[in-house]
């Protein structure tokens, strides 16, 4: 298996703390006056450079060490703090004894991220669900109630 040249290496570690290949390509010592545009697309597009990408990447990722039970937990706090209701004040700081969700976006996407995390909804589930029906007053059959 061929070996990834000194340059190859530089132009990874760069590539992987800052996602920018020009800057990558300046990093791995290439110089000014070079096409840097041109070498990060030919770099890119080796697969030797790609498989050092994803195994520096994996190695990092491992290091980190993260229990899955701790991302769960992390991800549990920002739903519930997102989700819980806060009043609402008015403009000179009097509260209107109305009611809001605090964050319900960043709520939203830690529950649709701990969903990912745990694999409550797998490719095949979204192929075999079906279609909701919606059921109005209006078509409501008397025989169905």
């Amino acid at each position: 298996m061929k070996q990834l040249t000194r340059t190859q290496k530089l132009f990874i570690s760069e590539y992987i703390k800052s996602l920018d290949p020009i800057k990558a390509v300046t990093f791995a010592g290439f110089p000014d006056d070079a096409d840097k545009a041109k070498i990060a697309s030919e770099f890119l597009s080796k697969d030797i450079i790609i498989r050092g990408i994803k195994a520096r990447l994996k190695r990092r990722i491992d290091s980190l060490n993260v229990p899955k039970g701790y991302v769960i937990q992390k991800l549990l706090q920002i739903a519930e703090f997102s989700l819980e209701e806060e009043e609402i004040t008015d403009k000179d700081g009097n509260y209107t004894g109305k009611k809001k969700l605090r964050d319900a976006s960043a709520g939203l996407k830690a529950l649709e991220a701990l969903c990912k995390y745990l694999g409550f909804q797998t490719k095949d589930e979204d192929k075999n669900r079906k279609e909701a029906k919606i059921i109005t007053i209006s078509n409501l059959d008397d025989k169905k109630i």
